[in-house]
Order: C-alpha cells, then sequence, then structure tokens
C-alpha cells in the first residue's frame, strides 16, 4: 500500500471530499470519517477509515494518524486517486515501514485482498529533521524507516503492527508518540513558518499567485521560494495550484456540482477554459468528464447501499 496525505488525510473519507478523488464507476467507496477520535465507521465496508487526533505533545510534529483497514472480494482491484496534502507520512505496513513524499501530480491508492496501514502525516517542515539531503529528493519517494536519522525503528514498527493487527488503533497510537517523543525533534522557526505558508495556502481563498502567498506570510517572494524549496522540496506555485485543484475536484464530485464558469470564477480562474487545462494537466481528464464519473460512481454506491438495506 502506498500512503502519502493525502492518500488518507483529514479531508479522506467521502469521494466528494479535497485530496481524495472519485472512484470510478462500480468501485467500493471509502467509509465516511468519523468524526472524532472515538466514532466508529461501518464494519461492513469494503474500505474502512478511522482518523486519530494525537496529542498536545507531539502536535507540532504530527498534523495526525490516520489507519485504514480494507477487505477486498477476490479479484477486484481499487485504484483511488489523491492529491496529496504537501507534507510527508511516515507509515508503517504488515511487511514494510517508511517515510512518503507527495506526489507532485494525481497519485494512486492500489488497494485489494486484505490489509491495513498506521501512518502518521507529519507537520510540513518535519521530515527534514529525518532525512539527509534535499527534501526535493523525498517528492514521489520515499525512505525506509531504518534507513531515518531515528533510533529504535525496528521496535517501532513490530510494536505498531502487533497493536494495529489486533485491531488496537490506541496502543499502537501510544506506541509511536512515545517513540517519536524519544526522538527529541526540534521544530526550529524555519518549520513553524512554512507550516504557517501551507496553512495560509490552503485557507485563504484569495491567495491565487505566489505573491500573494509571500505578501500574505510578510515573506519576500525569494525568500519564500527558498523556505518552500528547503523546507518541502516544493514550489508556491504548487502549493497554490494543489489546494486549488481540490477544491475544484470537490465541486465537481459534489450532488450540487456548479457550472464550469461558476467554478472557473469562485477559485480565481480566468475563465473556464483556463480551468480546464489547469484540471486536466493535474487530474489527467477534463472536469466535465470528472464529474460525469464520480455522478455514476456515486449512483451505483447509493444503489449498492439500498439494496442491502433491502
Amino acid at each position: 500500500m502506498r500512503a502519502g496525505d493525502d492518500y488518507w488525510r483529514s479531508r479522506a473519507g467521502a469521494a466528494a471530499v479535497k485530496g481524495v478523488l472519485a472512484p470510478s464507476p462500480g468501485e467500493p467507496g471509502v467509509a465516511p470519517l468519523p468524526s472524532h477520535a472515538d466514532a466508529q465507521v461501518d464494519a461492513q465496508s469494503p474500505v474502512r477509515l478511522a482518523r486519530h487526533a494525537v496529542s498536545d505533545d507531539v502536535a507540532d510534529l504530527v498534523r495526525h494518524v490516520w489507519v485504514p483497514r480494507w477487505r477486498l472480494p477476490p479479484g477486484l482491484v481499487v485504484e483511488q486517486g489523491v492529491l496529496e496534502y504537501p507534507s510527508a507520512n511516515l507509515v508503517i505496513e504488515a511487511d514494510a515501514a517508511a517515510l512518503y513524499g507527495p506526489e507532485l501530480g494525481r497519485g494512486h491508492q492500489r488497494l485489494e485482498g486484505e490489509g491495513w496501514a498506521f501512518g502518521a502525516l507529519l507537520q510540513p517542515g518535519v521530515a527534514r529533521l529525518l532525512v539527509d539531503g534535499p527534501m526535493r529528493a523525498l517528492i514521489g519517494g520515499s525512505v525506509p524507516l531504518g534507513r531515518l536519522r531515528v533510533t529504535d525503528a525496528a521496535g517501532l514498527a513490530r510494536d505498531v503492527r502487533t497493536a494495529v493487527a489486533a485491531g488496537d488503533d490506541a496502543a499502537g497510537l501510544d506506541r509511536f508518540e512515545s517513540w517519536l517523543l524519544s526522538q527529541r525533534l526540534v521544530v526550529d522557526d524555519e518549520a513553524r513558518l512554512v507550516r504557517h505558508v501551507v496553512e495560509l495556502a490552503e485557507e485563504d481563498r484569495s491567495i491565487l499567485r505566489a505573491e500573494d502567498l509571500a505578501r500574505a506570510s510578510g515573506l519576500g517572494l525569494r525568500t519564500l521560494q527558498r523556505l518552500v524549496r528547503e523546507q518541502l522540496g516544493l514550489t508556491p506555485k504548487w502549493l497554490i495550484r494543489r489546494y486549488r485543484m481540490q477544491e475544484a475536484a470537490a465541486a465537481l464530485a459534489s450532488p450540487t456540482s456548479p457550472s464550469l464558469a461558476d467554478l472557473a470564477a469562485e477559485l480565481g480562474f480566468a475563465d473556464q477554459a483556463h480551468l480546464t487545462r489547469e484540471f486536466r494537466a493535474v487530474i489527467g481528464e477534463t472536469p466535465r468528464r470528472y464529474a460525469l464519473a464520480a455522478g455514476a460512481a456515486a449512483a451505483s454506491v447509493n444503489g449498492s447501499s439500498a439494496s442491502t438495506r433491502r
């Protein structure tokens, strides 16, 4: 299983939510994300996702922890498209453990058979404390847990696997947090600043260009570019483009999808044609085709659910 922010990030769950793209018609959807750590998802869903908040002790290091579980019929493979969060995920699976960087374009999550994963979405700037070399090298790639600048990687992987395989997410989370605190990572001013920059790009809808982001963050454009490159291996333009495409994909997959002209205006594109070009470059298909596929997939899922209830 390949993971990244947004393979299963805070907005993962329903197909119409930012980050996780709509499935193809006929594929099982992802069970809705619980609204809090103690909530339960449908145990009968073929793909389930739980997100867990972390304690205040590690909140500067980790955005949240996510644990997907899946059980698919033999021969069925789900290819989940995603637009990832601009940070890295530390992921422990049954047969692997590594730090994964985000994909520049559309990422894919392949699910088949039965399995689980334990993932921690790191705060922006934290991955730089764990790896050697430039962050750019982590984009679209991964580093095995044992090759990071950490101690007791084997012990962490063993204990988390034992807990999660037994269905005890809380024990896995406790072990992970204790291990992370033992690493004594220090979040410096630049890491905190790049986290603020990422939050601005995500939340401020008036930010449409790198110059806007620089102004909002109180930085010169070149200083902003250097900060994002060194801390994340990305560019300010990529941050802005990623969130605009997440917003576009979410709107197009919603039951009340707006017109392309209205969506283009809302997201700050010059016109509908500009939105279509940008969407196709990132998502790999036109907005109209994506909206049609999302609607067909939703109808298929709803039809299956109704049949099950009867």
